[in-house]
């Protein structure tokens, strides 16, 4: 029986806990400006990481950005976006698990 997917930061937390903390240090700081609402913020994070084609961050910020306020269309649309800049791949790898995700927070 294989193993259950492992989240990918707790391992590089394991691993590499100096450099782990150092990184998230750095996400808290950009995190923790003042620009842009958490609702904005998520939506963008998730349309980068579509743009990379990146499924698993994709579907792991959809409940965040629900739970900021982004609604189903919202989300829907920052992944589309990417369509201009990087083709159909971000889209057609990470449209339906962040639906998904989305849904079922």
């Amino acid at each position: 029986m294989a193993e259950p997917r492992r989240n990918p930061m707790e391992i590089f937390a394991e691993e590499a806990p100096s450099e782990a903390e150092a990184f998230n240090g750095l996400i808290r700081a950009v995190a923790g400006g003042k620009g842009l609402d958490d609702r904005t913020r998520q939506l963008l994070y998730i349309a980068m990481r579509a743009s990379q084609g990146d499924a698993a961050a994709v579907a792991a910020h959809a409940p965040m950005a629900k739970a900021a306020g982004a609604s189903r269309e919202e989300l829907r649309d920052a992944i589309l976006m990417t369509l201009m800049v990087c083709g159909i791949r971000g889209v057609v790898a990470c449209l339906g698990p962040a639906l998904s995700a989305w849904e079922a927070a």
